[in-house]
């Protein structure tokens, strides 16, 4: 039963590992496909377009300045980046563990340190959303960002067995 286990907090650890390497590829290569959301985002510029009566109570929460929007999108390309590095880093010590090269329970610490990096950025967007009332006009985001939170709490609580 052990090493099923350990196998399956390997393998659930990759996949989330895997797919946030694919977003952190395209954040890295192909910045403006997601920095412009992020932007707009910050912006509040749907909420202002499609509800200019709510947004009149929240406005002041807007940031336009470009740099400011720049540097938050940088910063969350490189938490995303070192949750995926610790992602990968757990996936190899579980895997090594099974074979007795390294400690099982290091692996599975490093995994959940990984897979809680991985539940704070997607948390992170699902709180600092809320700030910019993204819900009004980013349903689709805010609904993949609360879908990764669950995704990393299942892995947590996996890897915490």
């Amino acid at each position: 039963m052990e090493h099923i286990l350990i196998s399956a907090q390997a393998l659930v650890t990759a996949l989330i590992a895997a797919w946030l390497s694919l977003g952190v590829r395209d954040n890295i290569l192909h910045p403006a496909v997601n920095e412009t959301y992020t932007a707009e985002v910050m912006e509040m510029s749907r909420m202002r377009a499609d509800f200019p009566d709510a947004f009149v109570h929240v406005a002041h929460r807007a940031i336009t300045d470009r740099r400011l929007q720049r540097l938050a999108f940088r910063v969350v390309v490189l938490a995303e980046l070192i949750a995926t590095v610790v992602l990968w880093a757990g996936v190899c010590l579980l895997m090594t563990g099974l074979f007795g090269l390294t400690d099982i329970t290091t692996g599975q610490v490093v995994a959940l340190g990984g897979a809680m990096l991985f539940t704070a950025v997607w948390a992170g967007f699902l709180i600092v959303g809320n700030h910019f009332c993204y819900w009004f006009c980013h349903e689709g985001a805010q609904n993949t960002h609360y879908q990764m939170t669950l995704w990393g709490i299942g892995t947590m609580i996996l890897l915490a067995l």
